[in-house]
């Protein structure tokens, strides 16, 4: 079951390059929504590792999967960081802070990764050298964005403003006066629509089960995001208009959980596979908790619930599944209403301050114990 999973996105997509050289979806409103205690054991989706490394820094054991190994690399970079360097120094081998020799940095954590990680950043030095979180298919997207297409709608002035402090009437009236101006919404309908999206910055086929306008409906998420979550502090934003996080570091890299993460390390798990192989391969003790991106858009309906058994089999009571869907309303915890309890009143309020605002819909289940 879990090869037919696997093969079934493996072979439609392309997975020989870093997607994503961040995570894209927040990892305070995932904290709080997973509520992982010390001892806890969390199957996480990798990605480029930064969420897991979150729910380690909250003292729970993590086991990381992706079918990308590419993305498994970016995640033992992070690891063999916080493990061989001091804070400082993980900031700038990862291009958050400035470095001008990151060569230097890497050569002291090189042999802690595995001989395919080293292969890869061996063969990609340039991603080294410019700092690995500028190096994904989606930030080039991104950058794009801001280089390209966002001074054709506002100055630079304005864009600044945006991201200055204001009381949440201040940042409404911004937003309807000075921003959402036509060029806004006409520009961003065609740039985050579904031919520019799937072919620049996804893949055409993580679009494959998504019906209607695809610029229209992030459009009204992305105004709630601009309206409603306060924009001087989010990482998220920051980085996607400034191109770096600045002072709006995320939940990983935020210095109060440096020495957690470090000290948690070692319960860190690494598999190169699909989440649902993964579950399989470390059912033994239980999972206290799923944290699964967004993976249930990209599969079909019935391959999401086959999927979705596979992992609550593997969950101990009261373990938590939490998963975003962007485009794609999937909702699996219907095929399964004896056996998970969806959590809808804590999804509702974590998804309105969630700063990773273009997600259309946030879930939250409970395994019943």
């Amino acid at each position: 079951m879990a090869d037919q999973h696997q093969s079934s996105i493996e072979k439609r997509a392309k997975f020989d390059s870093v997607r994503y050289a961040n995570c894209w979806e927040d990892a305070d409103v995932l904290c709080a929504a997973m509520q992982p205690r010390p001892g806890d054991r969390i199957l996480s989706i990798s990605s480029a590792g930064d969420n897991s490394l979150a729910l380690l820094g909250e003292g729970a054991s993590v086991v990381a999967a992706d079918l990308n190994a590419t993305q498994l690399a970016c995640l033992e970079l992070r690891a063999a960081g916080f493990r061989r360097l001091t804070y400082s120094e993980l900031l700038e081998l990862l291009g958050v802070r400035t470095c001008p020799d990151r060569g230097r940095l890497y050569a002291r954590i090189e042999y802690d990764l595995s001989e395919p990680s080293r292969q890869h950043w061996s063969l990609n030095p340039q991603n080294i050298q410019s700092g690995v979180i500028h190096c994904g298919r989606f930030e080039s997207y991104f950058r794009l964005f801001r280089r390209r297409v966002l001074p054709m709608i506002h100055r630079r002035k304005i864009v600044e403003q945006l991201l200055l402090k204001k009381s949440p009437e201040q940042q409404r009236e911004f937003y309807d006066r000075t921003w959402n101006n036509w060029r806004w919404q006409f520009i961003f309908r065609i740039f985050f629509g579904r031919l520019m999206l799937g072919h620049v910055g996804r893949d055409p086929e993580f679009m494959r089960y998504v019906e209607g306008s695809v610029g229209s409906r992030l459009l009204s998420r992305v105004r709630h995001g601009l309206r409603e979550v306060p924009t001087h502090s989010n990482p998220y934003l920051t980085y996607i208009l400034t191109g770096n996080f600045g002072d709006n570091l995320p939940r990983y890299l935020r210095p109060e959980n440096f020495e957690a993460i470090r000290d948690g390390i070692d319960r860190l798990t690494i598999f190169h596979g699909s989440i649902d192989e993964a579950a399989l391969n470390f059912r033994d003790h239980g999972f206290n908790g799923f944290n699964l991106s967004d993976i249930f858009e990209y599969l079909d309906p019935e391959t999401s619930r086959d999927v979705y058994g596979t992992l609550i089999s593997a969950g101990q009571p009261n373990a938590r599944c939490v998963y975003w869907n962007t485009l794609v309303p999937r909702r699996c915890a219907a095929d399964f209403v004896n056996q998970v309890r969806p959590l809808q009143a804590d999804a509702t309020r974590l998804h309105a301050i969630d700063q990773a605002f273009f997600y259309c819909d946030f879930v939250i289940d409970e395994l019943v114990s």
